[in-house]
Order: C-alpha cells, then sequence, then structure tokens
C-alpha cells in the first residue's frame, strides 16, 4: 500500500487558500481545495478520502480552529489525518496567530518575514518572537502529540505585511515549503 505524501498547514481563511493552492501548482503538488475553510469544515475521515483521490504528491491539507481555544475541529481533523495509516506527514507549517500564549507549539525553525531561516519563533506578521523553538497559534496545540519530521513556524500565509502577498509569489511560504521537502528527503526520493 503506497502512502499519500502530505503538508499539513495550520491555516485554513481566504489568503491561506489562494496561497496554498499557488504553491501547491508551483511545486507540482496538490492542494485539497475543500479542506480551506474558517473553522474546518470537513472531518478527517472525509480529508483522508479526498487525499487519497489525488493524483499525485505532495499534497497540501489546510487545517483552522477559528481561534477556539482547546482541541477544535481543526486539530481533530489534523489528527486523524497525522495518524492515517495510508498518509505519511513530510512536515507541518504551524502558522502563528495572536493566541497569546493560550496555545503553542513546538517548531524546528521558523521563516520570519524577510524569508530568513531563524531557531526562534515568529509571530502572526512574521516578526520574530523571544522564545526558541516555539510558536502561538490557533490550531498548533496538537503538533506536539504528533510524529512530524519538521515543523516550520511562520507568520500569517499570504500577509505578513504583504511580504508573503501572492503577486510577489508568496516567498516566504514557497521557502518553508521547499524546507519540508528538502528536509523530508521527499527530493531525494523524486530523483531515485
Amino acid at each position: 500500500m503506497k502512502k499519500r505524501r502530505v503538508i499539513l498547514v495550520t491555516d485554513g481563511d481566504e489568503f491561506a487558500y489562494r496561497t496554498i493552492q499557488y504553491i501547491a501548482g508551483q511545486i507540482g503538488g496538490r492542494c485539497i481545495s475543500r479542506s480551506h475553510g474558517n473553522p474546518t469544515r470537513l472531518a478527517g475521515k472525509e480529508l483522508v478520502q479526498l487525499i487519497l483521490q489525488t493524483p499525485y504528491d505532495p499534497v497540501f491539507v489546510m487545517f483552522d480552529d477559528c481561534g477556539a481555544i482547546g482541541e477544535g475541529a481543526g486539530e481533530q481533523a489534523l489528527k486523524y489525518v497525522a495518524t492515517h495509516e495510508q498518509i505519511e506527514v513530510l512536515g507541518a507549517l504551524a502558522v502563528a496567530s495572536n493566541t497569546r500564549k493560550h496555545e503553542w507549539a513546538k517548531v524546528h525553525v521558523s521563516i520570519d518575514r524577510d524569508g530568513n531561516v531563524t531557531e526562534y519563533g515568529v509571530d502572526k506578521e512574521g516578526i520574530c518572537e523571544l522564545e526558541v523553538g516555539r510558536i502561538n497559534g490557533d490550531t498548533v496545540y496538537c503538533l506536539d502529540q504528533l510524529k512530524i519530521p519538521i515543523i516550520v513556524g511562520i507568520g500569517d500565509i499570504g500577509k505578513m505585511g504583504y511580504r508573503d502577498h501572492i503577486k510577489y509569489g508568496s516567498p516566504i511560504t514557497r521557502k518553508a515549503v521547499e524546507l519540508i521537502l528538502e528536509r523530508s528527503g521527499y527530493h531525494a526520493d523524486q530523483n531515485e
């Protein structure tokens, strides 16, 4: 049974949706368009069915809790997808929000609004925080419970003071995705 390779994205608003669709097209991947929404509308089981129908990898799936504290619909769906036997998680984009320490997760690295890789977490605007390896976000609480090879912290996808806007090619999100693909060994597997 061949596993589908997936990148998890902890944001599902319209900006994130357009940006992830664009980046997926740029790298030859697929985006589950029905996974976008604020909050997530589909259950994990429905998302897995859609993932398994996609013609090629990597598959991007968006999850959003719409600011709910604790485990909301987005996190429940994320956990189901990430632990499914037919899914191989390549990595996650942990998107910062203004939750102010209510929900946070460990990140391996972050990409700031200038495109720099940093050990510090970033805020919603993509500005470095004071804490190393930690990001405050809306739908990130469950990431620490999962076996995810690389978690990249990032500011608000498609925004960050227009620095990640799609009209500029969404360079911050693209760099974060390329980092996941590189560190996960995805490119090496494609070349074999």
